[in-house]
């Protein structure tokens, strides 16, 4: 060490990145793995960041400036930047700065070459890796352009690409500090970047070779094409040999130029299989040291490799941790329950407390271990059957996992699978089944929400413990299932026969408008009363226009007509107010939370529709339902035996009308149960707020039930893992739930095997059946909707709370999705044309286009 601003090498570890930066951490971390060669150097410290900053007191009000952007405010982001910069790099770098940095280079040869490269404090971290986005200078010669490029470094911290993606990770600039690391010069044969895992399966297991002549830059700036080696187990089991054409050679006189490489020599392999082995063992081991999978670019000099970086892959998606080195096969709940974005720890521990499987987490989302099922010959095929009616792409993952024969087991059936008691007995068609359900739901409810309002302190996390065992008898009730699956298979058997007897697809969807007892389809008819109530009075739509927060409904009241729009609003609030996006979450906030949520859904209510359309459009969908019925038993009756199949199709669209409204009820249980939980939960964070345990209520979503539940014991909490959760919840925003997840970490992506759609369209499954053609709009979050008659809604994936948009669209497209799930169930009840599970479906289709979405045969064009 030289002082606080020069630190050796082989003095630092990963543990200091505070003050080496994220770089020169890992790369001291590297220094001491045995085995691992660095090539020798120093790091400039962080201090001396700071002491260069101090040096120019302007830097502050421009950092004030900068963090004032929006990170698309690129021309503002350029200037200020580019600002920051040249004030950075014109500041003189202090005597006492200069001369410890000089004094290490001397230590190492000034005559050599040296590479200069940015290491931040927000780099090379397991959450965001920020590769690429500071400066590397290469081959610097001489103690005064080292100074030099330090300085550049240091300015690198405020490059445009570097405050962007900040701005974008929503990480402050002044919680950001430079470090700079200076390295011996390596002049390599071959240089490259290994990664330990997959980096486009996220296999674990299998290491990916990229390399190239001379150094690594060429490889990075992507001049040239690499070699890239896979190795598994040891040995290199796919390689491909790319023609190198070009190379990044060191000047003599210093910095780097690029080189033709002798065409004979092109095609070469840039390393030998033995090579690529052993590079990829020495990667394992710091793997190993590092504790994940990691980034890391290296040299060859000599027959010996020298490792000049290691950070870790921050696009894998985790794994979920089980304990044993056995194989596992996971498949998304999220996907399944139309809800795939990352949910805060209290929310996944209440999920999984409260379901009637067990589940795990990874990746801030659920997943559920079907590997037994899938290794049970007796369950297997019930099991793709059923996952595939969810999304037929989780289907095709998981006939890739078991087309290796050797990644599941084969177990004995031994009951593994099999359905919950009493669900393979038939009920009858009646209507009394479904109303008894619905009448124990909700006697169960209200008896919760009793006997919860005495109950606080450690006395009530033991009360919900007993609440969550009747929340899942009721949900596990036999006879719930049993009414579910007679609407599924009833819809099933007919799209089947009706397409077998009469050649149509999917005819069973217009049989099953406007039935019955569906909650959640009745509830986006309810969002068309309340705008009833609303239309006639100016001032109140004016003023709705103008929400900005959450006391606009007491404001109504001073409006003319303001106290029956307020009681609407109101009275449907008290009805579905527990529903919203993302629901399975119970930290989400619920309508009756955020009622400002609904207001642009009402306001186009309110513009697209006249007085009774809910009413009417009910109507209308029974009435098209009925017609279809005469129509197909009339037709049915025309063919031979055509009374006997009049007769089945008859009492199978009795089933339907019965039973397949009431699939969307224990969904509107479990909400209606999670909103009673979570204001009792919130009671008791407002305790703990009150009492200085907490700095604010909705820390407690950052905490599983059962830290909660301590929390409360103890009146203690540890603010290090909220923080910690936080930082995290943030980060899974950027990942992608995978359909099915390995145990290896590989992400397996399903496909559609479908014949005859045309060029260049979007293929999904045909849910709801029709064609239509309209303006696409492309709306990730309901609460920024703004749609008119005839568009239609492009988005991720639609729970029950994006309901209230479907009454105003001519038809949907999501990204997840399949036959049974809510969108599709509703879109068919609406009588939309609707293609679900049309991947990357948001980033294809750009708002505004003109779209045509086929929803009989299950894909979409996007029109000229």
């Amino acid at each position: 060490m030289i002082g606080q601003y020069v630190w050796d090498l082989q003095e630092v570890d990963e543990t200091q990145v505070a003050v080496v930066g994220g770089k020169g951490a890992h790369l001291g971390g590297l220094s001491r793995i045995e085995g691992v060669r660095v090539p020798d150097g120093f790091c400039v410290t962080t201090d001396a960041f700071r002491r260069i900053m101090a040096e120019a007191p302007s830097i502050d009000d421009q950092l004030d400036r900068l963090s004032r952007l929006h990170p698309d405010d690129r021309e503002a982001i350029r200037t200020l930047s580019a600002q920051l910069r040249r004030t950075i790099e014109g500041i003189v770098v202090p005597d006492d700065l200069a001369a410890a940095i000089t004094r290490a280079l001397a230590r190492l040869g000034e005559r050599s070459g040296y590479a200069v490269r940015s290491s931040a404090t927000a780099e090379d971290l397991p959450t965001a890796s920020f590769a690429g986005q500071q400066d590397t200078y290469l081959n610097v010669m001489g103690s005064t352009a080292v100074l030099q490029h330090v300085s550049r470094c240091w300015a690198s911290l405020f490059t445009e690409r570097a405050v962007t993606y900040r701005q974008r990770n929503g990480i402050d600039h002044r919680t950001v500090l430079m470090a700079v690391v200076v390295q011996r010069m390596v002049f390599p044969h071959a240089a490259g970047i290994l990664f330990t895992a997959d980096p486009l399966t996220g296999n674990r297991k299998v290491a990916t070779v990229d390399a190239g002549f001379g150094l690594g830059e060429a490889l990075v700036s992507g001049l040239v094409h690499p070699d890239v080696f896979k190795v598994r187990d040891g040995e290199v089991v796919a390689k491909a040999v790319a023609a190198k054409r070009r190379a990044v050679h060191a000047r003599p006189t210093g910095g780097t130029r690029e080189v033709a490489i002798d065409p004979r020599r092109q095609e070469e392999p840039a390393l030998t299989d033995a090579q690529v082995v052993r590079l990829v063992e020495l990667g394992r081991r710091i793997e190993a040291h590092f504790g994940r999978p990691q980034d890391i670019e290296w040299c060859l000099l000599d027959d010996d490799f020298q490792m000049v970086q290691s950070r870790p892959i921050t696009t894998l998606f985790p794994v979920p941790e089980t304990g044993d080195q056995e194989n596992h096969v996971y498949v998304s709940v999220g996907h399944g329950q139309m809800m795939t974005d990352p949910m805060k720890p209290l929310g996944l521990s209440m999920w999984q407390l409260t379901a009637l499987v067990p589940m795990r987490t990874a990746g801030g989302r659920l997943f559920v271990d079907v590997t037994r099922h899938l290794a049970s010959p007796a369950s297997r095929a019930g099991l793709l059957d059923a996952l595939g009616t969810d999304d037929l792409l989780i289907r095709d993952a998981l006939e890739t996992v078991l087309d290796r024969d050797d990644f599941v087991p084969s177990l004995p059936d031994a009951g593994a699978g099999r359905p919950p008691s009493g669900t393979s007995v038939p009920i009858g068609t009646d209507p009394a089944v479904v109303t008894g359900l619905i009448e124990r739901s909700q006697a169960s409810i209200a008896a919760l929400e009793r006997d919860i309002r005495t109950k606080s302190g450690p006395a009530l996390f033991d009360f919900l413990l007993d609440a969550f065992e009747e929340h899942k008898r009721v949900l596990g009730d036999p006879l719930n299932f049993q009414a579910i699956m007679a609407g599924k298979e009833a819809t099933r058997w007919l799209s089947d026969k009706l397409r077998e007897w009469l050649g149509e697809k999917n005819a069973a969807d217009k049989l099953a408008l406007s039935a019955p007892d569906n909650v959640t389809s009745r509830m986006g008819l309810a969002l068309l009363d309340v705008a009833d109530v609303i239309r006639p009075h100016p001032e109140v739509v004016a003023s709705l226009r103008g929400v900005e927060d959450e006391g606009f409904l007491d404001e109504l009241a001073k409006l003319a007509g303001g106290t029956e729009a307020r009681d609407a609003i109101e009275d449907y609030l008290d009805r579905y107010g527990m529903r919203c996006a993302g629901e399975i979450d119970i930290t989400r906030p619920r309508w009756r939370e955020r009622p400002s949520t609904l207001v642009p859904a009402i306001l186009d209510n309110v513009r697209n529709f006249e007085p009774g359309a809910a009413e009417r459009r009910f109507e209308h969908g029974r009435q098209e339902a009925r017609r279809t019925e005469e129509d197909v038993l009339s037709r049915l009756r025309a063919l031979p035996d055509g009374d006997r199949k009049a007769d089945e199709a008859k009492r199978m669209i009795d089933r339907v009308r019965t039973f397949i409204g009431y699939r969307e009820y224990p969904k509107y249980d479990i909400v209606s149960r999670y909103f009673v939980y979570k204001l009792a939960l919130l009671e008791e964070a407002e305790r703990l707020v009150r009492t200085g345990v907490l700095p604010e209520k909705e820390d407690v979503f950052y905490l599983t039930f059962q830290e909660f539940h301590d929390v409360a014991r103890s009146n203690q909490v540890d603010d290090q893992v909220i923080r910690q959760r936080k930082d995290a919840f943030r980060t899974y925003h950027a990942l992608t739930p995978p359909r099915v997840l390995t145990s290896d970490g590989e992400t397996v992506a399903g496909v559609y095997r479908r014949d005859g759609v045309p060029a260049g369209a979007l293929i999904g499954v045909p849910v709801s059946v029709g064609t239509v053609e309209g303006r696409a709009r492309v709306i990730l979050d309901l609460a920024e909707a703004d749609l008119e008659t005839g568009d239609i809604l492009v988005t991720a994936c639609t729970d029950p709370g994006w309901t209230p948009l479907f009454v105003g669209i001519a038809g949907l497209v999501t990204e997840v999705g399949g036959l049974m799930t809510h969108g599709a169930v509703i879109a068919r009840e609406y009588g939309l044309p609707a293609v679900v599970g049309v991947q990357r479906a948001t980033r294809l289709i750009r708002d505004g286009q003109r779209i045509r979405v086929h929803g009989t045969d299950g894909y979409v064009e996007i029109l000229p």
